[in-house]
């Protein structure tokens, strides 16, 4: 089958995420016809997670690309780039305050994030309740999408932009994720300036980081006076169930913390023991280095479907660069095959050389050294 041009062919985004969304955005800008299927039954189905930082560099170039970059500094919050180091004591060894007016990466929670981003989009450009199964037909296309529901529908070109355990990824690659040994477990405080007085203190209005080299904390504030706190330990996967808990069981896992904890200050510990509701089981996982496949006319990948590294601040960056480069690589070819080669030129090596760099580096967030940042105040 000849290779259509991308005015003309048939385009297919699974996930709805902020790749997902930016790539559609920006296809429809250049005048291109684009559907978004997403497993999710609607787009409150559920929570979006934290928030991100998003930067001049990456995610704010997409941003600009997609037309939406005056509307993300309206809505973003450049007082969320202070960081903090804690020890375990609950003192600051470290304080970085961002200047007045900078705007390398400042935060805006997901959830904010991607109503910007669905709003962007023309009316029911986004198909809900949509989980993919499988993606079947020939390489050179046209392929089939197998959905949960039943339903199968045909296209020219289907972008994997469906997180971790992508399911367009196996019609290009047969990577799966390995759990990097890192376990988070989330922990959300509300109205934290009335009822978490304390915490919110400790945090301030970007983020705060402590460990000891076998266990960490990692709190960030979010919008609506909220706070997120990551409980970070080197565990087993399914350590809930080798302890003999279940994830629900929130006075067993409180008290399996404190436990583990037991050196860590008063102070410290409320940001396991004061949570407002239950914890949130989130094991790491990352895809091999290097995660490269032979080229496909008719299927790519972008964000952690292609590039899945441990949560160092780069992850949602990166699934946006390449949701731009991929859309401005099809409104400018001929074919659509010549249009995901161009994209895969620049995308796999760059994704292979960031891999690289942070090939094991969930364990840095147990160390207990001060971060070596950059003049930006940016971790290199």
């Amino acid at each position: 089958m000849n290779s259509p041009a991308p005015s003309r062919a048939r385009i297919s985004i699974i996930g709805a995420g902020p790749g997902g969304l930016t790539c559609a955005r920006i296809l429809q800008r250049h005048g291109m016809t684009v559907t978004v299927h997403d497993r999710d039954p609607g787009p409150d189905a559920r929570d979006q997670g934290g928030t991100l930082d998003l930067h001049a560099d990456n995610g704010q170039i997409a941003l600009r690309e997609a037309g939406l970059l005056d509307e993300f500094l309206a809505l973003c919050r450049p007082e969320g780039q202070e960081m903090r180091r804690l020890d375990p004591a609950g003192r600051t060894t470290f304080h970085h305050i961002p200047e007045a007016g900078e705007l390398f990466k400042p935060e805006i929670d997901r959830g904010r994030l991607r109503t910007l981003l669905l709003d962007s989009l023309q009316p029911h450009t986004v198909h809900w309740g949509r989980a993919l199964q499988t993606v079947g037909g020939p390489a050179d296309g046209p392929r089939l999408l197998h959905f949960a529901d039943g339903t199968t529908l045909e296209a020219d070109l289907v972008i994997g932009a469906d997180g971790a355990f992508s399911r367009v990824r196996p019609a290009v690659s047969p990577a799966v994720p390995e759990y990097t040994g890192v376990s988070f477990l989330e922990a959300w405080f509300s109205d934290v300036d009335n009822r978490h007085p304390d915490i919110a203190e400790l945090v301030g209005p970007g983020s705060a980081a402590a460990a000891d080299g076998d266990r960490g904390l990692f709190a960030q504030r979010n919008g609506g006076d909220h706070i997120r706190v990551y409980i970070i330990r080197r565990v087993p996967a399914d350590w809930i169930s080798r302890s003999g808990l279940a994830a629900d069981d929130t006075a067993g896992l409180r008290a399996r913390l404190l436990d583990e904890y037991a050196q860590w200050s008063p102070r410290m510990r409320r940001m396991i023991t004061d949570n407002d509701g239950p914890y949130v089981d989130r094991p790491l996982f990352a895809l091999p280095v290097p995660h490269t496949w032979e080229h496909h006319p008719t299927v790519t990948l972008l964000g952690d479907a292609a590039h899945l590294m441990p949560p160092l601040g780069v992850g949602v960056n990166l699934a946006m660069l390449d949701a731009s480069e991929l859309a401005l690589a099809l409104a400018n070819a001929a074919t659509v095959d010549e249009a995901v080669r161009t994209y895969e030129k620049t995308m796999l090596p760059r994704s292979t050389e960031t891999a690289r760099m942070l090939d094991g580096a969930a364990e840095h967030l147990l160390s207990a050294d001060d971060p070596d940042l950059g003049d930006d105040g940016t971790r290199p």
